[in-house]
């Protein structure tokens, strides 16, 4: 519900940003003669899409030594806690004290 309260805006600005420009504008890739003709909206969103989609990239790759770092963080915490229940259940072994003096 909260990000529905946060995407509703920013949907609203992007349908009225493709309303409002509809006018034709020629794409050219320079090494080529490829030209395309799009809506200004189309190809601004389009652009915005590619770098939205590569952000995530960044940040997906980004986040691999912490996901690694947190999984053997993890199996660590399991082997400790099983060292921990076989501590525990291994019977209690009396201590000998001398006397000295």
């Amino acid at each position: 519900m909260l990000g529905l309260i946060f995407a509703a805006p920013l949907i609203l600005l992007l349908v009225l940003f493709t309303l409002s420009n509809p006018q034709s504008v020629n794409l050219a890739l320079w090494p080529t003669d490829l030209l395309l003709e799009t809506p200004l909206s189309v190809a601004v969103l389009a652009a915005s899409a590619v770098f939205f989609v590569l952000g995530g990239v960044v940040v997906g790759i980004g986040s691999l030594t912490l996901r690694r770092r947190a999984r053997r963080a993890e199996s660590r915490v399991r082997a400790l806690e099983s060292e921990v229940q076989a501590l525990k259940q291994r019977p209690a072994t009396p201590v000998l004290r001398t006397i000295e003096g």
